[in-house]
């Protein structure tokens, strides 16, 4: 943890997961005004800085861009060193994109130790998905949240984040004190398939999880 000379909280944020799955959309939602107010530079890739209010102040997550490296069969480990928290996110309308989680949990647990960490599926809109709730278990296994989301329509984007801050704060009293301004949503999220995933993700969740079981994907 570091702190500014505002005494603003920040922590380096690692956001992975395969190529074309959302990330930089996912970024790109908070960058609603003058980017480089939000963007500064260090060894060659641009650091993205989000900025929560809370009730116990301001918290920054430092989003260090990958600028496409993970297309090329990973990441170095500069990327990952002073990682304080984690975001894998995968496409739930890719099953490959899935299948790697566990490689991209790994490539961080090799150098980030005990971080906190968090699942994320994206492009909850999308009435094409084919990854089921009962078949995203890998967070159950490594005792992780996840969340469905959808950069797009601007749904579940604040939860990650709030998970995180309280980890890192090790305070679960801690709120967002003002909504997070994102940019407008550039698709419709029906309530319905809103409400049918969250309860088949409530389902998933009160199922049994053997050792033994496997990811059917």
């Amino acid at each position: 943890m570091a702190i500014s000379q505002n005494n603003v909280l920040e922590f380096k944020l690692i956001l992975i997961g395969d190529g074309g799955v959302g990330k930089t959309t996912f970024v790109n939602r908070y960058l609603t005004y003058d980017i480089e107010n939000k963007c500064r530079y260090g060894k060659g890739s641009p650091v993205y800085q989000l900025k929560f209010y809370t009730n116990f102040g301001e918290i920054t997550f430092n989003v260090c861009d990958t600028l496409g490296q993970e297309k090329f069969g990973g990441l170095r480990d500069s990327y990952y060193i002073g990682g304080q928290c984690a975001i894998i996110m995968f496409d739930l309308t890719s099953r490959i994109s899935y299948r790697n989680v566990p490689r991209w949990y790994k490539d961080l647990a090799r150098v980030c130790d005990n971080i906190p960490i968090v699942l994320c599926g994206n492009k909850a809109d999308l009435k094409d998905r084919k990854l089921k709730a009962k078949s995203i278990r890998f967070h159950r296994k490594k005792n992780i949240p996840y969340y469905d989301i959808s950069a797009l329509s601007n749904y579940n984007l604040e939860k990650p984040f709030l998970w995180l801050a309280q980890k890192l704060s090790e305070n679960d009293t801690l709120l967002f004190t003002s909504p997070v301004i994102l940019r407008p949503p550039e698709r419709h999220m029906d309530p319905e398939l809103i409400q049918k995933h969250e309860n088949e993700l409530l389902q998933a969740a009160s199922s049994s999880l053997l050792d033994s079981d496997d990811d059917e994907i």
